[in-house]
């Protein structure tokens, strides 16, 4: 499996390239620039040699189609995508990355059909709204999808374009419909708020988490090895999945970390707003197509992300400047 990424300069592709280094894979990363601050956090010098970087535009079909071409690859990770902030205030900037890049993905993989066995890219929970009035438990994957921002109506584009491959094209393909994501690497985007409280608890500064209500917290190694599942497992066809990790109130969230470093009772505070998007998904049928899939207990991840970032902090290479 030769797997050539986008956006693997993130938070998630970073570990995903940790997780392809640890099985003694190479990894290809496929982006504007090289920018490797999440990686340094995560690969010593040795592993970060077995890393390549490709250059170009995402939403440039010839580059992407050259750059895959180029390199071989047998599987495309597609992660690329402008975070929610972005898309409200520059719509056509977030389309043309978010949008126009998955159609460039895409059209690389018919274009290949021989080399290329597999496309997986990142959806996300914003294809969901909020949960309709007076329903309860957990929502399934295949609800009337309804967001409340064009990130997400993005995502719900890209899901219809990837079924249409299928139905046109014979492209399988995974989405995966990541939350709450946490861990080491998350600095950027509307939910980096609960990583950047244990990293700043980790500094010893007070952190106030802008909202409250339910979150599915999902430890960024899972999410990783959920992505390197859809990669590897037997599949056909087109689908998207949710992606479900602990949910729970921001209360407990707090509690938990706590738990974890006592001194956070004094540093890290939250406000009440339930942010837009259903909390409780229903990850059955991904369960089913590729399970078991990897699940970390919320106290475990959050022990392991303070543990990481005192060390970084310890080394002297803990960078505060997401804090503000």
């Amino acid at each position: 499996m030769r797997v050539l990424m986008t956006g693997g300069y993130g938070c998630i592709g970073s570990w995903v390239a940790k997780q392809l280094i640890d099985r003694g894979e190479e990894v290809w990363i496929f982006d504007l620039k090289e920018d490797t601050h999440r990686l340094d956090l995560l690969l010593d010098a040795d592993q970060k040699a077995r890393v390549h970087f490709l250059q170009g535009d995402v939403s440039n079909p010839t580059q992407v189609l050259k750059a895959v071409e180029g390199m071989g690859a047998t599987h495309l990770l597609h992660l690329a995508g402008l975070q929610t902030p972005t898309c409200r205030a520059n719509p056509i900037l977030g389309a043309q990355v978010n949008v126009i890049g998955t159609l460039a993905i895409f059209e690389t993989a018919v274009a290949l059909k021989d080399q290329v066995k597999r496309v997986v890219y990142a959806s996300s929970a914003a294809v969901h709204g909020p949960p309709e009035p007076g329903t309860s438990g957990s929502i399934a994957d295949e609800v009337r999808l309804a967001p409340l921002t064009h990130y997400g109506a993005y995502k719900v584009c890209n899901e219809l374009n990837a079924r249409v491959y299928w139905l046109d094209q014979g492209i399988t393909s995974v989405g995966l419909r990541p939350w709450t994501v946490y861990g080491v690497g998350r600095d950027f985007g509307m939910t980096s708020e609960p990583t950047k409280a244990i990293k700043a608890v980790a500094a010893g500064r007070p952190y106030q988490i802008s909202y409250g209500g339910y979150q599915d917290l999902q430890y960024v190694g899972d999410v990783a090895g959920t992505f390197l599942r859809a990669l590897s497992e037997p599949f056909e066809g087109a689908d998207a999945f949710n992606v479900r990790g602990n949910v729970v109130p921001i209360e407990t969230f707090v509690s938990t970390l706590r738990e974890v470093a006592p001194e956070s009772a004094d540093l890290v505070t939250h406000g009440d707003r339930q942010l837009p998007i259903a909390p409780d998904l229903d990850d059955a049928r991904l369960d089913t197509r590729l399970g078991p899939l990897p699940r970390t207990d919320l106290k475990d991840g959050i022990a392991e992300t303070y543990r990481r970032f005192r060390a970084l902090k310890d080394q002297g290479r803990l960078d505060l400047s997401d804090l503000g």
